[in-house]
């Protein structure tokens, strides 16, 4: 969809040469983006609904798609080219990582358009068809500090198109390397083996991050956001009622968050609410912001 002439002579009367060019790249964006998740992408989420309450002009919602199917749904800011969060559901596994997957860019957000899924850089690729609403790999090309850590994470996937969808940027946020490859991947770990050995069911993942209002810089531009923490919950409501009591009361559901530092970035495991409510004094969300439908307590539950 393409904005139409009658759009252009409205936006033309009002806005200037450049910021219309501008205006009309975010209308051409915003049209090739779904204004809310497809049946088959809502399968992703808790009771086919997103968290609620961070809704805002900047973020675009992506069903992120690999090889003629969808693989998870991510909440996107194209003004800070980082996701808000990506969602995605468990699949049991060895904790293997994909190798000598190439990293892809979203299509969806280029204004030249002609696929919905996610594809290879082009070795000698044009940046400004995509790279005014995403990142690209010269974006970290030079942050020495940091490295592209994954939302949804490969670990947490078993079939290989499923990790392999993972490498988009769309799905990569910067992390400083210790707390990368340090206290954070370590709990992605005991989330996998809680959820490997106690979910007898679909385990729904969300993990996101808090801004900071700083960013990777490329040409003097502030290119990349750069979060302050990450966090991440899971609900699983059909889980193993017999488990040890130190694993079976962090379900159904649990979170857990950690600063993106280099030093003192211990990971803090925490119940949904005490998530939420962090999340409310940390970043901009509204009263109504939640994760999951009634924080993942069935009805069943919730009554004894």
């Amino acid at each position: 969809m393409t904005v139409s002439v009658m759009a252009r002579m409205r936006l033309k009367s009002f806005f200037p040469g450049n910021l219309l060019m501008g205006m009309m790249f975010i209308l051409v964006v915003t049209a090739t983006i779904e204004r809310d998740f497809s049946p088959e992408c809502r399968e992703f989420l808790y009771m086919g609904t997103p968290p609620v309450g961070i809704e805002s002009g900047t973020l675009v919602k992506i069903c992120q798609r690999y090889n003629g199917k969808p693989r998870y749904v991510t909440l996107y800011d194209t003004t800070n080219r980082v996701p808000l969060y990506s969602a995605y559901t468990f699949k049991r596994s060895d904790g293997m990582k994909s190798v000598d997957v190439p990293w892809m860019y979203e299509p969806q957000l280029s204004t030249t358009s002609e696929t919905g899924e996610m594809q290879s850089f082009p070795r000698h690729y044009v940046h400004q068809n995509f790279e005014d609403a995403q990142a690209v790999l010269d974006d970290y090309t030079n942050a020495i500090d940091y490295e592209r850590g994954l939302l949804n994470t490969d670990e947490h996937q078993a079939e290989p198109d499923d990790k392999a969808a993972a490498y988009t940027l769309t799905n990569a946020v910067p992390q400083v390397r210790e707390f990368n490859v340090g206290s954070w991947k370590a709990h992605e770990h005991v989330i996998r083996k809680r959820l490997n050995n106690y979910c007898r069911g679909t385990a729904y993942i969300i993990t996101g991050i808090v801004p900071s209002g700083n960013h990777i810089r490329r040409y003097n531009m502030d290119r990349v956001g750069i979060p302050s923490y990450v966090w991440s919950a899971y609900c699983c409501i059909n889980y193993d009622r017999n488990a040890p009591y130190g694993e079976r009361y962090k379900f159904p559901a649990h979170a857990h968050y950690g600063p993106n530092e280099k030093e003192n970035n211990q990971v803090l495991e925490l119940s949904i609410k005490k998530l939420e409510e962090f999340l409310k004094k940390s970043m901009v969300v509204d009263k109504s912001f939640r994760l999951f439908v009634d924080d993942c307590v069935p009805p069943s539950l919730a009554l004894s």
